[in-house]
């Protein structure tokens, strides 16, 4: 299928403009050239009932938290949500109109993550801390509006790992009892081997020079690859693990991963619906803006969170 004209579009905005890539910045620079884009690319933000900005004690200082609510006073069920932006830029605010979107989409609670990031807080810090919120809004759900028996985390990109690396650690632990993951084009195996890592290596926004820059600066050593808890691709059993919503874009260099992440999940035996959306690129639902099928996508995103918890 041919690139959706609007993507097009933004790669041919990205190529004159010739912004510096991540790779050839420090992370720094990265982070303010990424949260730069974000009033070009990101829509109008959804009006909601609720925006709350929180703190938790986390394992290694305090985590600030955002909660949306789209509703008041009425319990909902909440999604513990990951930021994407490679473990290294991107934070609670970047993610603001996705979040919002999908508290209204899905008729639920948000409560969304600013966990810490490479290269300052290696792995496994990002995903000490996404555990750790996640029992904090179990723990403290009734304080927050919500219904503990009705909790799913997710998130986009590196936050989409991390959704899926909480989700097996809930399995093992055996809480919180999560009740969906939701997956959006999810990294999952950081050996970058998949033969879609070579089909899009340049020229659709996320590059394979900048995911291997992305790992340096989230691993301690080329050894975390292998650590499931970097790649659940590589995970021994993804049995008992939560439903889950997959979306994977077919310009995309992780889409291979994505799919086969979905795959694996569905042969375990576990309830999976795969959106590929052949025409699109990495990073397209952030970017409203300009890229229209964003919204159609966050629509569908939040319609099977909505489905799931009314089974």
């Amino acid at each position: 299928m041919a690139l959706d004209p609007d993507a097009q579009t933004l790669l041919d905005v990205v190529r004159v403009a010739n912004r510096p890539t991540f790779e050839t910045v420090t992370p720094a620079e990265a982070r303010k050239l990424y949260a730069a884009g974000r009033p070009v690319l990101a829509p109008e933000p959804m009006p909601v009932a609720e925006v709350r900005d929180l703190t938790m004690p986390g394992p290694g200082g305090p985590i600030p938290l955002r909660l949306y609510r789209p509703v008041a006073d009425k319990a909902l069920p909440v999604l513990v949500f990951f930021h994407g932006g490679g473990w290294v830029v991107g934070n609670i605010e970047t993610h603001d109109t996705v979040c919002r979107h999908l508290a209204v989409r899905a008729e639920c609670a948000v409560v969304s993550v600013d966990y810490r990031m490479g290269p300052e807080h290696r792995f496994p810090a990002a995903v000490e801390d996404c555990v750790a919120a996640t029992d904090w809004v179990a723990a403290n759900a009734a304080a927050l509006g919500a219904d503990p028996a009705r909790i799913a985390v997710g998130g986009d990109s590196a936050g989409g790992n991390l959704a899926a690396v909480v989700s097996l650690i809930a399995r093992d632990r055996g809480h919180p009892r999560l009740s969906y993951q939701l997956l959006i084009y999810p990294a999952t195996d950081a050996g970058m081997s998949h033969p879609s890592i070579d089909r899009f290596a340049e020229g659709y926004l996320l590059t394979r020079s900048t995911m291997r820059w992305f790992y340096d600066q989230y691993l301690r050593g080329p050894g975390d690859a292998g650590d499931w808890r970097v790649s659940p691709l590589r995970a021994p059993d993804l049995k008992g693990v939560a439903p889950a919503y997959v979306l994977t874009a077919g310009y995309d260099p992780l889409c291979d991963e994505g799919d086969a992440y979905a795959h694996r999940l569905a042969s375990a035996g576990i309830a999976v619906r795969h959106r590929r959306i052949d025409d699109q690129i990495h990073g397209f639902i952030d970017k409203g803006k300009v890229i229209r099928a964003a919204d159609a996508a966050l629509d569908d995103a939040g319609a099977a969170l909505r489905s799931a918890w009314r089974v």
